[in-house]
């Protein structure tokens, strides 16, 4: 028998063991949590600076996940999943009749938006970057990040006018720059490839197939709620499924992921007069998510990537915290808020994180080239913010007494 070939200690693991991605994903969680919980309790910052100091010391010891790994579809599937959940527990906070009651808030939003373009475009052009990539990098970093915002109100059980507003514009600028980006697509399309037809068909597909599927998952959730206590984390399961299988059908499709979880979550909250409650992050496995979310955002840097784009990725983030402190202060007072409010809610609104990644996997697929400019200068600027994020975020909400952590 072929048995009797082999060694007699044929049963012991071989030297030096074989290791498999298991192992790492397992350490990285156990490491990420750990840190976490040290930065929160210790040094009483947010857990997220502890999952994204993780990653950013992988990459610093030459082990990260670099820009072009970050887009590929395996880390890109987490990344999505975990912003999905983010952006609809987000987008059922945001109550649509409190821009009717207060135009105002609708003002700031625009001219907010309009004026971290214009900021991050001239910055860069100025600086000698072509219009071309200043245009695209300006359209990536018109968000904040709602993954940040999410987490530190959450974790800090942050509320008030601050709170409220923060979670309204961030939901807005991330609509506005996934609709930004989605019409450079259509330019994109004309400019490289002379196909005009594709240039108009392209973002009109995005929108309204976008807006289907989200409405088929609210009308979903809808339905499950009326037989469950969505409030209750054992009965969770069944709505993180809706929203798996949401985010799934849409990869299928072709359409935007972060635009389907983000209307679904606005559309539930406007077409009832009560609020929407879920357990936070939807239960562990959300959770997880979230945590690998914020270790791969935190390590899509490389030397090479800083040699090349952290000089332009410091202006830009000088150019829109700045474009967003002057819009917010400015619109504080007959928006019915405080200068002293309206400066900390345009700090608060200085964090990059999650979306631009979906977008620059998005245009890679698409222009790779293209792409490939701004990688440079966008994951820089992501790097950084992803540190310091989180710490404005809570500073913020601090200094108009929002944090009731305590």
């Amino acid at each position: 028998m072929n048995g009797a070939n082999r060694p007699d200690f044929f049963f012991l693991p071989s030297w030096p063991p074989v290791t498999d991605g298991v192992l790492w994903i397992s350490l990285t969680l156990v490491v990420a949590g750990l840190l976490g919980e040290l930065v929160f309790r210790w040094l009483r910052l947010p857990r997220i600076v502890g999952y994204t100091a993780v990653g950013t010391l992988i990459s610093a010891a030459g082990l990260g996940i670099t820009p072009d790994v970050a887009l590929r579809p395996g880390l890109r599937l987490i990344v999505e999943l975990a912003l999905a959940l983010l952006l609809f527990e987000l987008g059922a906070r945001i109550n649509l009749r409190w821009l009717r009651t207060n135009p105002w808030l609708l003002a700031t939003s625009l001219v907010e938006t309009v004026l971290t373009f214009a900021a991050v475009y001239f910055t860069l052009v100025l600086l000698g970057t072509s219009a071309t990539i200043a245009a695209g990098v300006a359209a990536l970093v018109i968000a904040s990040s709602p993954a940040v915002v999410m987490r530190v109100a959450s974790e800090i059980n942050a509320s008030g006018q601050v709170t409220e507003r923060l979670i309204l514009l961030t939901g807005l600028n991330t609509f506005y720059a996934v609709l930004a980006t989605t019409f450079a697509f259509g330019w994109l399309h004309a400019e490289y490839a002379g196909k005009w037809l594709t240039s108009f068909g392209h973002p009109l597909y995005l929108l309204i197939g976008s807006t289907i599927v989200a409405a088929l998952l609210a009308l979903a959730v809808a339905q499950l709620a009326r037989r469950f206590d969505l409030r209750d984390e054992n009965s969770t399961l069944p709505l993180l499924g809706l929203i798996v299988l949401a985010v799934s059908i849409t990869r299928m499709a072709n359409l935007s992921t972060l635009l389907v979880p983000l209307l679904a979550g606005i559309m539930l909250r406007n077409t009832t007069e009560r609020p929407w409650i879920w357990p936070r992050h939807f239960g562990t496995a959300g959770g997880v998510l979230v945590l690998m979310l914020f270790v791969i955002t935190g390590s899509v840097w490389s030397i090479d990537a800083l040699m090349v784009g952290a000089g332009l990725g410091v202006a830009i983030i000088v150019a829109r915290v700045l474009a967003k402190l002057v819009t917010t202060t400015a619109f504080s007072r007959p928006s019915g808020i405080s200068f002293k409010q309206g400066a900390a809610l345009g700090l608060a609104m200085a964090p990059v994180s999650g979306p631009p990644l979906i977008l620059m996997a998005d245009l890679q697929n698409l222009y790779p080239d293209f792409a490939a400019s701004l990688t440079g200068i966008v994951f820089s600027a992501v790097a950084v913010l992803e540190l310091i994020g989180p710490i404005a975020v809570q500073l913020a909400l601090r200094w108009t007494r929002e944090d009731h952590s305590r």
